[in-house]
């Protein structure tokens, strides 16, 4: 197995930026999902309600800030609400890293980006990694532990191109997955990770951490 595809979001909901290397550490990828939206009333906004938001492309300038569509995230307005940035862990719903196998990509069927991962990972047999649950992996410097297969939303249901809405993604992923693709990841070891580095599935000796903001209507969530 080996790293296909490393991704990083700046900002909460829009679309993102692919990778060649990426540093990791405990919140997951230096610069992920460090801006989000929120509306006049403080709460945060993101693409499950409005997902005109995906059509915005978001980057990580030279100086660790934020770029929306090639300029400054300050300096943008969207009318969807006010930016903000924010960096504590609490900005992830469940843990810092989305983890996407090809085998589960091939046979869901659609785009990968629809499933807005961290990394994915190649070289997998089917839905092999539906088994992972509690192991870690390994990967260049890093090591990720795997807590359990992530419940998708309306998200995937659009098209991160077009925008068009499809929802026979989400109903598929329901009637053939149980509600679930991908994997809810934390950081045991930090360092760097890169496309090409070889992959390595090991056993998980350790409890496993408990979930961060599920539940509440005000997590910021890690879409």
């Amino acid at each position: 197995m080996r790293i296909a595809e490393l991704w990083r979001y700046p900002v909460k909901s829009m679309a993102g930026e692919r990778l060649e290397v990426a540093d990791v550490r405990e919140d997951g990828i230096v610069g992920d999902r460090i801006v989000h939206v929120v509306n006049g009333a403080g709460r945060v906004v993101t693409s499950r309600s409005k997902p005109a938001l995906l059509g915005h492309r978001a980057t990580l300038g030279t100086d660790g800030e934020p770029l929306i569509n090639g300029r400054p995230w300050r300096e943008v307005e969207v009318p969807e609400g006010r930016l903000v940035r924010y960096d504590g862990v609490e900005r992830f719903d469940v843990l810092p890293l989305l983890v996407a196998t090809d085998g589960a990509i091939a046979a869901l069927g659609y785009d990968g980006r629809r499933l807005r991962p961290n990394i994915v990972i190649a070289g997998v047999e089917g839905l092999a990694d539906r088994s992972w649950e509690g192991r870690r992996l390994r990967a260049g410097e890093v090591v990720i532990g795997i807590q359990d297969l992530r419940e998708r939303c309306i998200m995937t249901t659009f098209d991160p191109d077009t925008l068009e809405q499809n929802v026979e993604v989400l109903r598929k992923i329901r009637r053939e997955f149980a509600g679930t693709m991908a994997l809810n990841c934390y950081v045991i070891e930090t360092g760097k990770i890169a496309v090409g580095d070889e992959v390595e599935l090991l056993p998980h000796p350790d409890p496993l951490p408990g979930k961060r903001g599920e539940g509440s209507s005000d997590a910021i969530t890690s879409i």
